[in-house]
C-alpha cells in the first residue's frame, strides 16, 4: 500500500543489495521534501555550516578530494574543457562556502550562481550524474563530518546534481 501523502513505494532490493546512487539520492530528497530535520535540529539556533565545519580549509579539502576524483573519471573529466582543473576547484569552493553560510566572495567574484545556467553548456545525463554524485559523496564521507552535517551535505548535493541533468539517459 503507498502512502497517498507521498510517493508511490519504490520495490524492495534483493536481500544484502545496497542501494545505488539514484536510490540514495531519491531517499535524500524524499526527507527534505517531507521537512525532515536530521537530529531533530533547529537551523536557526545552530552556527552555519561553514562554521560548524571549520571554515575554508574544509571547504578547500572537500573539493580537492571531488577533483582528485573527477581527475581521472572517464564519464566527468572530458566536461571540462581546461586541462588544469584549478579555476573549476576555485569557483566550486567559492560556491560551496558562500552557499554553506560563508563569505559571499563567490557572488562578489562572479555574479549570481546560477547553476542551471552555467551548465547548459555541458551535456549532463544520469551517468554524469551518478559519477559526479559519487565522487562528492566519498569526498563527504571523507570529510571527518558528524551524521548529522554529512547527511545535510549528502542531501543538498543529491537535489543539486539532480537538478543539474539537462540530457535524456
Amino acid at each position: 500500500m503507498t502512502d497517498p501523502s507521498g510517493p508511490p513505494a519504490q520495490p524492495e532490493a534483493p536481500a544484502g543489495s545496497r542501494p545505488g546512487p539514484a536510490a540514495e539520492r531519491r531517499l535524500a530528497v524524499r526527507a527534505v521534501a517531507k521537512g525532515d530535520q536530521p537530529g531533530g535540529l533547529d537551523p536557526a539556533r545552530i552556527a552555519s555550516m561553514y562554521e560548524r565545519v571549520g571554515g575554508r580549509p574544509w571547504f578547500v579539502a572537500l573539493v580537492d578530494r571531488f577533483y582528485d576524483g573527477v581527475a581521472t573519471d572517464p564519464v566527468l573529466r572530458p566536461l571540462y574543457p581546461d586541462q588544469d582543473l584549478t579555476a573549476a576547484r576555485d569557483h566550486l569552493t567559492g560556491f560551496l562556502i558562500q552557499y554553506w553560510g560563508g563569505p559571499m566572495t563567490y557572488s562578489e567574484q562572479r555574479g549570481h550562481p546560477r547553476l542551471r545556467m552555467r551548465h547548459v553548456p555541458f551535456a549532463i545525463g544520469a551517468a554524469e550524474r551518478d559519477a559526479w554524485y559519487g565522487h562528492m559523496a566519498a569526498a563527504v564521507a571523507a570529510g571527518g563530518l558528524t551524521d548529522d552535517d554529512r547527511e545535510a551535505f549528502l542531501t543538498y548535493f543529491a537535489m543539486a546534481s539532480d537538478s543539474l541533468v539537462n540530457r535524456p539517459g
